[in-house]
């Protein structure tokens, strides 16, 4: 079974174009090998990948060869003439506007219009391509949404310390405040027992210490002999 109709565009997935770029440069360059070895041909190929990746092959000198095209160069544009460039530009205009038909009929292609022209093997190779599109469209997408669950969970991480410190802050300066009120509550409370117990001392001073007064009572009326036999005294507190 041979081999279906490869559309010539470029490759959107990252990883398939540089496994294609790395399969094809090799070829190129082993062509380019071979051409020299088999035609006696001096070959040149230099090769710069997306990424600004150098690739070259010389089968002599690259200096004497880019010398050689650089001088063969300006020869082939000093004879020629005026009308030969005003063609050359011509064909060229032609051949981008080819490329440009071909690349909208492409996009209209994988839009799903003007598709009545493909065969069965087309419709396949495209539909192979638009799947292969889809799968590197979703595994992008999963690698963003990824990226952002592990950003995510790493903000989460950062704010959960964030509380943890915090938190510990806020203990520790109700602990403080505690020590403050103990030292300063506790301080005053013992002040006013002593100066209760100062007070109570005070009002319980013994009274053996106070004065005695004495005064005598005005005798009652009674007989003369009860009188004689022993005077009434009566000892009275001030």
């Amino acid at each position: 079974m041979g081999r279906g109709k490869i559309v010539i565009r470029r490759i959107d997935n990252s990883t398939s174009r540089q496994v294609t770029f790395s399969k094809r440069r090799n070829g190129l360059l082993k062509k380019a090998k071979e051409l020299a070895i088999l035609c006696d041909a001096e070959v040149g190929v230099v090769i710069f990948s997306s990424t600004g990746r150098l690739c070259d092959f010389a089968s002599t000198s690259m200096k004497a060869i880019i010398e050689r095209y650089q001088q063969s160069k300006g020869e082939h544009h000093q004879l020629e003439s005026p009308d030969s460039e005003v063609k050359f530009w011509q064909r060229e205009a032609t051949v981008l506007r080819q490329q440009l038909q071909n690349l909208q009929e492409n996009h209209r292609q994988i839009m799903g219009e003007e598709l009545s022209g493909l065969g069965v093997k087309d419709l396949q190779n495209l539909e192979n391509q638009l799947e292969m599109s889809l799968r590197g469209v979703r595994m992008k997408k999963d690698q963003v949404l990824m990226d952002e669950i592990q950003e995510l969970s790493t903000q989460g991480n950062l704010i959960h310390q964030e509380n943890m410190e915090l938190y510990k802050k806020v203990n520790a300066i109700r602990q403080e405040n505690m020590e403050l009120y103990k030292k300063v509550y506790g301080t005053r409370d013992t002040n006013v027992s002593g100066r209760d117990r100062v007070n109570d001392g005070l009002n319980k001073v013994d009274d053996s210490h106070l004065p005695v007064c004495l005064q005598l009572s005005q005798p009652q009326q009674q007989t003369s002999e009860t009188m004689a036999r022993s005077p009434n005294l009566e000892l009275q507190w001030h």
